[in-house]
């Protein structure tokens, strides 16, 4: 069975915005597809806010790219088409490293196709008078957008097992998560969201029976 992001009410928009996962492409594989979508669509307001909360573009530069659509609607619908591509190859390949099953090699097209694309390289940039370790794409079109996304998928999927993918012990929830714990016993995608939830359920049924 195909892993599915399905989710809890109150997760919907917060486990999102707090990037549960990890790791860069664990939280891309988390972005939820849009309300109504039969095709596991991802929206263009969803793609410019995950690359906002993940630190992938600055507020402003995210609020010049919603515009896109209206400026330059090509360049906005290819990146939209690859986005969500990438995205759902990922949900697809993750799910087989949670399930110890093999990943499909069509499902590494999508991460291949935006790492021919935007060829760069890593650059120490100062920010906030921290020093950090950046992607700088070659190529200056909307594509670098997904380059940094692209290649952490590439390093988990090279890691497999060792990179400790696992999925939240809710069954109502399904994210994903690279369990970084000292002891590797994660269970919960966030201890106070599911695990709380689940605990208090637990509660209950024990003191109803």
């Amino acid at each position: 069975m195909e892993w599915q992001a399905r989710r809890v009410d109150v997760v919907d928009n917060e486990a999102v915005a707090t990037l549960l996962g990890g790791r860069l492409a664990v939280d891309f594989a988390n972005v939820p597809s849009y309300p109504g979508s039969s095709v596991q669509g991802l929206s263009w307001e969803e793609l410019i806010s995950f690359l906002e909360l993940s630190g992938i573009v600055s507020k402003e530069r995210g609020a010049a790219l919603l515009s896109l659509p209206e400026s330059d609607p090509k360049a906005a619908g290819t990146l939209l088409v690859r986005a969500t591509r990438l995205r759902n190859a990922l949900r697809h390949a993750f799910g087989a490293l949670v399930r110890n099953t093999p990943i499909v090699p069509e499902w590494a097209f999508p991460i291949n196709d935006i790492l021919r694309i935007t060829e760069g390289h890593d650059e120490l940039v100062l920010r906030d008078g921290n020093w950090k370790l950046e992607f700088v794409a070659r190529e200056g079109g909307p594509d670098w957008l997904l380059a940094a996304i692209a290649r952490s998928a590439a390093e988990i999927l090279t890691e497999g097992p060792a990179a400790r993918l696992t999925a939240c012990a809710n069954p109502a929830c399904g994210l994903l998560f690279c369990d970084t714990s000292r002891t590797h016993r994660r269970r919960w995608c966030s201890m106070a969201i599911c695990g709380n939830r689940c605990k208090v359920a637990n509660f209950a049924r024990r003191r109803a029976s």
